[in-house]
């Protein structure tokens, strides 16, 4: 079975970009989410994505390394498992430029070449450890975690995921899905984090399920099934050149996949971490060293004190188990 490997990335010092950013939002404001320094700056670790890739999950048969036109200098682009996707690639010409990474994620279908079975990943998630095809496909479902969680937030992400679940509560009978998948459902494997799920059985909606926040398993079947459901409310956010609290978010098609019944139960928590460095830098470069995990997610914020410190941590961490260049890598 083919699998591709999805990542998006943006060059934040890029001229053009940073022009194109000023004509439409004026300047980055780390007041408003949507224009936070955070969501767009890049240390230098995405040599040690390509690294991950190459040492733990050579299986891959594509890379799909989706920018506005940008690439680093360092990266080779004539690698033959390389494809470079400008956005203008697979995304309407009237919606760009765009700065919603909500609305990258929403066409990926669309990619030229992509095969059915594909895996999505942030530029903040890398592999650290051994990473075999069936972590995220078995006979070609998407393996994942069918589970409720609490979103009673206020942010711009929480209302996303509301918006979410008006639509498959609209598409999908709760108790029917549940009633069908209930093996799937209620998995031994996941322990814990089907407490909420049991709490909720007899409830009649479906709330926000649990988000990994890390490398997702998708298939383009299912992304195209969502467009034909909801293309209209689709189509109108892609207006939104920043994140809006009117949008939808691939957290839509992940769990219409759930839903339709198209995964295989898997606990992504036992081998999946996500360490918001603002609080738990010590502990991802502990992870990181020791290989604790198969996936990690370093996830940055405006509001990390000695950023650069920090950064210099995560980076020693990495280049301890990934210090050796990729073939992905001119120099």
């Amino acid at each position: 079975m083919d699998i591709d490997f999805v990542i998006t990335w943006v060059d934040m010092n890029d001229p053009k970009w940073q022009r194109d950013f000023a004509a439409y939002s004026g300047k980055i404001n780390n007041k408003k989410n949507e224009v936070t320094e955070a969501r767009f700056r890049d240390h230098g670790l995405l040599r040690y994505w390509f690294r991950g890739v190459e040492k733990f999950a050579p299986w891959v048969r594509n890379i799909h390394f989706v920018t506005c036109g940008q690439q680093p200098e360092w990266l080779d682009t004539s690698h033959p498992k390389l494809r470079m996707v400008d956005h203008k690639d697979y995304i309407p010409k009237q919606f760009l430029p765009c700065f919603n990474s909500s609305l990258i994620e929403i066409y990926l279908h669309h990619i030229p070449g992509l095969a059915e079975h594909f895996v999505y990943f942030n530029d903040d998630f890398f592999i650290i450890n051994d990473l075999p095809e069936t972590r995220f496909f078995v006979d070609g479902v998407p393996n994942d975690i069918a589970a409720f969680r609490m979103n009673l937030g206020f942010s711009l992400w929480s209302k996303c995921l509301k918006n979410n679940i008006e639509i498959i509560n609209r598409r999908f009978d709760k108790k029917q899905v549940m009633a069908r998948d209930h093996d799937k459902w209620f998995h031994e494997s996941y322990g814990k984090k089907a407490r909420l799920t049991r709490l909720l059985k007899s409830y009649g909606k479906f709330v926000t399920l649990r988000t990994p926040h890390n490398a997702q398993p998708y298939t383009k079947t299912t992304f195209e099934e969502v467009w034909d459901y909801a293309g209209k409310e689709l189509t109108a956010m892609s207006s939104h050149r920043f994140r809006s609290p009117e949008d939808y978010t691939q957290e839509l098609f992940r769990t219409w996949q759930i839903c339709r019944s198209n995964f295989n139960p898997y606990n992504t928590y036992q081998d999946t971490k996500m360490f918001p460095l603002v609080f738990r830098a010590p502990k991802a470069i502990k992870a990181i060293r020791e290989q604790s995990y198969k996936l990690v997610c370093v996830n940055d914020s405006e509001h990390i004190i000695n950023y650069d410190k920090t950064m210099q941590g995560v980076d020693d961490a990495f280049a301890s188990i990934l210090g050796k260049p990729s073939s992905f890598e001119r120099y």
